[in-house]
């Protein structure tokens, strides 16, 4: 079994030494950086590589640079995808977003993680577990969402939050680590901000 085929598959791999996945990583770097250097009002060449490095995306999306992801194929994107700037993405597995999803600045979405034990994790091993988001989802700024978290849908996650379990439909989570702290009720449509 190849290193990547381990990777996909939710089992230790090679992340640092492997070649494939090195050069994998490179490919997709650059695309970011061709991204990332690409004026903002160039929006159709942002476009272009985006869904040359994205493994999928709806007709309405945007990202605002800089972005930057592992390998890119592991990345779905739904219908009306919005992430503001400084999204990092670690994407060794699958990372689905729902339609609807808006991300405020500076968060991350990691699928990878390293073992506890030293030993393993200065050999270069690592996993990756998948993420999944759900539809109709805000992120807060500065929200950072762990490996094999799933969130529902209709879902607010607070700023500043760490996601480490998952956060089922219809809630507001906020913390480190993120918690429910409540339902989303028909009262919500009164307001724009509760504290």
């Amino acid at each position: 079994m190849t290193e990547k085929e381990k990777m996909l598959n939710q089992m230790l791999y090679d992340a640092n030494y492997d070649k494939g996945l090195l050069k994998e990583r490179e490919i997709a770097k650059d695309l970011c950086y061709e991204f990332n250097q690409a004026r903002p009002s160039e929006t159709e060449k942002q476009a272009v590589v985006l869904r040359k490095l994205l493994g999928k995306t709806g007709e309405s999306f945007c990202i605002t640079a800089p972005f930057w992801c592992d390998y890119g194929y592991n990345i779905e994107l739904g219908e009306n995808f919005y992430a503001n700037h400084n999204l990092v993405i670690l994407d060794g597995a699958k990372i689905t977003f729902g339609d609807n999803v808006f991300i405020a600045p500076n968060c991350g979405f990691y699928t990878a993680g390293h073992p506890i034990d030293s030993d393993r994790r200065n050999q270069g091993l690592e996993y990756a577990y998948s993420i999944t988001v759900g539809n109709n989802v805000w992120i807060g700024a500065g929200v950072h969402v762990m490996p094999g978290v799933n969130i529902g849908s209709n879902v607010v996650i607070g700023g500043g939050s760490v996601v480490v379990k998952d956060i089922p439909d219809n809630c507001v989570a906020v913390g480190n680590p993120c918690k429910v702290v409540r339902p989303i009720t028909d009262k919500d449509k009164e307001t724009c901000f509760d504290r």
